[in-house]
């Protein structure tokens, strides 16, 4: 306990002289022509003589904190119009990647569009309705076919029934003449005959 009062106090002397040591560190980095403008107000108000509850500042002091003000404004202004400048060139430049890309897209969608349909007779279709219409054709085809080849065998059938019956017939008939002609010889014979019998009895 006897030895804390002098090592407390020591240590508060420290303390205190950095404190000051740091606050005229402080001072001196304030001016009025270098810095931030919150630096140059800070250095007027520690320079700037008191009187009663007033601050008396040098009138150069206002005029170089209002250039310098002027300064910084006109910096920030410029630095807003650049700023506003590149933000127009930039929405130009969005507007036109917006308009190339929905004109890409029209041509995307028109040459999938083209990829998956074809072109019959002048008219567009799809794949699958080119293709549904290319087999109904082949299918309508191959049903004509299939209902002509039975037509045709059913004629050739008919034909060849139709070839026999009429040679059957021929032959009937060759037959029937012959039984005919057979007959006919036998009845002038028979005429004959009966002729020659008359004369003999006259």
């Amino acid at each position: 306990m006897k030895y804390f009062k002098p090592v407390a106090f020591v240590l508060l002397a420290l303390f205190s002289i950095q404190l000051l040591s740091a606050q005229e560190t402080n001072e001196d980095q304030l001016s009025l022509n270098e810095g931030t403008l919150d630096n140059q107000f800070e250095y007027v108000i520690q320079k700037s003589n008191n009187y009663q509850d007033y601050k008396v500042i040098k009138k150069t002091w206002l005029y170089a904190l209002k250039a310098h003000t002027m300064d910084s404004l006109k910096a920030i202004q410029s630095d807003l119009k650049n700023t506003q400048a590149t933000v127009d060139s930039q929405a130009k430049e969005i507007s036109d990647l917006k308009n190339n890309l929905t004109s890409t897209q029209s041509t995307l969608d028109f040459t999938n569009k083209e990829k998956d349909s074809m072109s019959l007779f002048g008219i567009q279709m799809s794949k699958s309705g080119y293709n549904i219409l290319l087999w109904g054709i082949i299918g309508i085809l191959l049903a004509l076919l299939g209902f002509f080849i039975y037509k045709f065998k059913n004629s050739n059938t008919i034909t060849k029934e139709s070839k026999k019956a009429l040679a059957d017939i021929e032959l009937e008939f060759e037959e029937h003449r012959k039984v005919a002609l057979e007959r006919e010889q036998k009845v002038r014979r028979q005429l004959q005959d009966e002729l020659n019998k008359q004369k003999k009895e006259n």
